[in-house]
């Protein structure tokens, strides 16, 4: 590990102490982890601290650990019975260092975590798409909303469980003039790709 990754890393256990559940140093990166109950405290010491200045959130996802190394995350982390995780990528511009901040959300059924608007405005539009595509909720999100499918789109279809064949499909219908639901005009068709054995027999 370089002496300005070590010294990150030392920073960080200085000023987040017992509030870093898990820290890997893979790939010349760090990635901590925190309690939910944390998470607002954690990404404010990490923005206002003078030792971290972590000043930009540059990414936020979800993320959906469902059968994810058959539940045992690989050792990855100790939350073997948690589904879904919010991602973070921060980046000091005055100290030019980057840190990854993984936290679990504790409710499979209702999964929900703060927002982090009020401390890097730009969480808005990745915790909107978030919600969209993994179902996760942002509490005090000031605009909690569908960003990427349509308002009357059900389910989330990044959630590891979402069926892979929709069964209805939208367009714009000129004569009502708006956007209808019809079930899906084309015919289903097996996607298994056929194979060509050795002795020449093909099989489909």
């Amino acid at each position: 590990m370089s002496a300005k990754l070590d010294q990150l890393l030392i920073s960080l256990q200085a000023v987040l102490g017992t509030k870093i559940t898990k820290q890997t140093v893979e790939f010349g990166e760090i990635t901590i982890e925190c309690a939910a109950l944390d998470y607002l405290a954690v990404c404010q010491l990490l923005r206002d601290d003078a030792s971290l200045k972590f000043e930009q959130l540059i990414d936020l996802c979800g993320v959906d650990y469902q059968e994810y190394g058959d539940n045992s995350f690989d050792g990855l982390n100790h939350f073997s019975d948690l589904r879904y995780a919010v991602v973070c990528h921060f980046l000091s511009v005055s100290l030019n260092h980057r840190v990854r901040l993984r936290v679990f959300a504790r409710d499979e059924d209702f999964p929900i975590l703060p927002t982090l608007v009020d401390i890097w405005p730009v969480a808005n539009w990745f915790e909107r798409e978030a919600f969209d595509l993994y179902g996760l909720m942002f509490e005090n999100h000031p605009d909690l909303r569908r960003l990427l499918t349509d308002y009357g789109f059900v389910g989330h279809p990044f959630r590891k469980d979402f069926p892979m064949i929709g069964t209805v499909e939208m367009r714009y219908d000129p004569e009502q003039q708006r956007v209808i639901y019809q079930p899906v005009s084309i015919e289903e068709r097996n996607n298994v790709p056929r194979i060509i054995r050795d002795d020449g027999a093909h099989h489909g």
